[in-house]
Order: C-alpha cells, then sequence, then structure tokens
C-alpha cells in the first residue's frame, strides 16, 4: 500500500511563509515525479508546481518567484516552500506523486491534503 502524507499547513499572515512537506511511503515503492496542487472553495483543482526525480521544477505562473519545490529522493518526499503568501493561495493542498510498487505499473498517488489560510 500506498500512502503520501503531507504536513505543514496552517494560518499565516498575508506576507508570511510556510513550508510544506510530503512523504511517500510503501513496500518496495520507487517514485517518478511528484508535485503539489491546491484547491480553494468553489474551485477546481490547479497545479502549483511540479518536480521531476532528477529534479526539474515547473511552476503555475501565480506562484513564479514565490514558491520553490524541492525533494529528497532517499527519503521520497517533497517539500514546498511558500513565500510571500498572499490571501487568494488560501486553499487545500494536495500532494500527487507518480510510483511504482515493485515492478508494478506507475500509477498516480494523492495525499490527503493540508490546509493553508493565508489572512489579509
Amino acid at each position: 500500500q500506498v500512502q503520501l502524507v503531507e504536513s505543514g499547513g496552517g494560518l499565516v499572515q498575508s506576507g508570511g511563509s510556510l513550508r510544506l512537506s510530503c512523504a511517500a511511503s510503501g513496500t518496495i515503492f520507487s517514485v517518478y515525479n511528484m508535485g503539489w496542487y491546491r484547491q480553494a472553495p468553489g474551485k477546481e483543482r490547479e497545479l502549483v508546481t511540479s518536480i521531476t526525480s532528477g529534479g526539474s521544477s515547473k511552476y503555475a505562473d501565480f506562484v513564479k518567484g514565490r514558491f520553490t519545490v524541492s525533494r529528497d529522493n532517499a527519503k521520497n518526499t517533497v517539500y514546498l516552500q511558500m513565500n510571500s503568501l498572499k490571501p487568494e493561495d488560501t486553499a487545500v493542498y494536495y500532494c500527487s506523486a507518480d510510483g511504482r510498487i515493485g515492478l508494478g505499473p506507475i500509477r498516480n498517488y494523492w495525499g490527503q491534503g493540508t490546509q493553508v489560510t493565508v489572512s489579509s
């Protein structure tokens, strides 16, 4: 069984910072692309950033220059450093990972989500 466990969400004032973490675990679990999505109330889930196992990353325009994604492959963990937060960043943030158990097919997995609330 594969689990993605997120942590680090919370309440912060506008202009503040938060760091999210997401650890993937499972038996003989190989992780490939990892990423962060977010979903605000009444809106669709949207991609925030993604990072390959080699460290190449891409960002949505609305977070460029403010958010930084990184990962620790040895720990199967991805991080999201969020700076200069704005009220419009308020959302539930979800971790996503493409991975495989043993030699099985590559599947997409999701975390349970962590709430980020930015007050004005």
